[in-house]
């Protein structure tokens, strides 16, 4: 039977939020139905409500959530009620030609609930990556859900669901950083801040933290980053090339999302080096680079896009790494929040003294 819950709208364009009842559908096949404990407030929620996404309001924000599975629609085989998730917004098909050839991470058919959460009145929502869990219930694909060991804390599990998860891939799966390389990630907010991390459980020897925010550098120093610049009072690749013998980092980690900032990327990184882009750009920005500087540098260019994840792989192993105490998923939760607390949490945002506010249910 339908159920009535309380979550956080976005009605309409540059909108302060607002809390409504919304209304969950029991799950149909292939769907499960999760009660949250626990749901990051990124920044892609804020683009949702700025309509830098799409127009498709109004919106049920939140997407980087864990929770506990409530039921189960029919053929449902990977979790069962009871089970302690994270929620994820890629489930995989299985069945596309990344998924046959053994590429799952890149699935290019990832799928969300088939039926609508709605108002009251019956107004279809959209919810923010196909979960929307800034909710006290949520319907999602089963295959959103991956289970994990359930005395990890929710509001720091929960955050492997998008931005943290995005730059400790960035450095893991998609840089490939090694044991003994150089690492520069230019942009320490939370995702920048995972990727330092990121690099460090990768067992990189030298971590540079680059950011105009000295805040956020102290920040990224207690995280693991060995050397920080910034580049507010210095040149970012010339003090990357000096940290690093005058050749430039193995990997640069661009985490910002700016034309900038990629270019300080791509120049900061030794020969044969890899760019890898985690920064979301905007729809307009564009990038011009020598062809003959990109031909001549050799090495790799990469972006990478949920940290080029697999949730069944990779969430339960961080979560094992963080209940061993290597991975220090608290670290990103600066605070605690009230669902009716969300917009205030866009404001907070706006200064930067914040890594993750977490609503708590």
């Amino acid at each position: 039977m339908a159920q009535q819950v309380q979550g956080v709208i976005a009605r309409a364009k540059g909108e302060p939020v607002r809390i409504e009842t919304i209304i969950v559908p029991d799950p149909g096949p292939g769907e499960a139905v999760v009660k949250i404990q626990a749901c990051g407030v990124c920044h892609t929620d804020l683009h949702y409500r700025e309509g830098g996404i799409n127009d498709d309001f109004p919106f049920l924000l939140g997407h980087e959530a864990a929770g506990v599975v409530e039921s189960v629609g029919e053929g449902v085989t990977e979790v069962a009620v009871g089970d302690f998730v994270i929620l994820n917004w890629r489930a995989v098909c299985g069945q596309c030609r990344a998924c046959r050839r053994g590429r799952p991470q890149y699935c290019f058919d990832t799928h969300n609930a088939k039926q609508k959460m709605t108002l009251t009145d019956g107004t279809e929502l959209s919810p923010a990556l196909g979960i929307g869990a800034f909710a006290e219930k949520t319907l999602v694909a089963a295959g959103q859900c991956t289970k994990v060991d359930p005395a990890a804390s929710p509001a720091a599990a929960g955050l492997l669901g998008c931005g943290v998860m995005a730059g400790i891939g960035a450095a893991i799966n998609t840089g490939n950083v090694g044991r003994g390389d150089s690492v520069a990630v230019i942009g320490c907010g939370g995702v920048g801040n995972a990727a330092v991390v990121g690099a460090r459980l990768a067992g990189a020897a030298r971590i540079i933290a680059v950011d105009i925010d000295d805040k956020k550098l102290e920040t990224a120093k207690n995280l693991g980053a060995t050397h920080t610049v910034n580049s507010r009072s210095a040149d970012p690749v010339e003090a990357v090339r000096e940290l690093t013998g005058g050749n430039g980092a193995d990997v640069v980690i661009e985490a910002v999302g700016r034309p900038e900032t990629y270019e300080q990327a791509f120049y900061a990184r030794d020969l044969a080096g890899t760019v890898v882009l985690v920064g979301v750009p905007t729809p307009e920005m564009k990038i011009e680079l020598p062809l003959l500087d990109v031909f001549g540098r050799g090495g790799a260019l990469k972006s990478s896009w949920y940290g080029d994840c697999l949730p069944s792989r990779d969430f339960p192993m961080l979560i094992d790494l963080y209940q061993q105490g290597r991975l220090d998923l608290d670290a990103f939760v600066t605070e605690t929040i009230a669902l009716e607390d969300v917009e205030k949490a866009f404001e907070r945002m706006h200064h930067g003294d914040v890594l993750r506010s977490v609503v708590t249910f």
